[in-house]
């Protein structure tokens, strides 16, 4: 049975490791941003951070810098 995988713009949420690659922000400061308990576009997973694709899509359209 081959496994599938689902291209990067077409998933929900997104390693700290692929939205890095997708977006060219670093890990780092993804995880700077994603540490804040209001940060409307992360997912926690236990202890493991995931990215809401579309939701930091829409932050990064209207932000000035990060």
């Amino acid at each position: 049975m081959a496994i599938e995988k689902v291209p990067v713009w077409e998933k929900a949420n997104l390693s700290l490791e692929e939205a890095a690659a997708y977006f060219g922000i670093g890990i780092n400061k993804l995880r700077d941003m994603t540490n804040d308990e209001n940060c409307p576009f992360v997912l926690w997973n236990g202890n493991k951070r995931l990215i809401k694709r579309k939701q930091l899509e829409r932050f990064l359209e209207t932000a000035y810098s990060i």
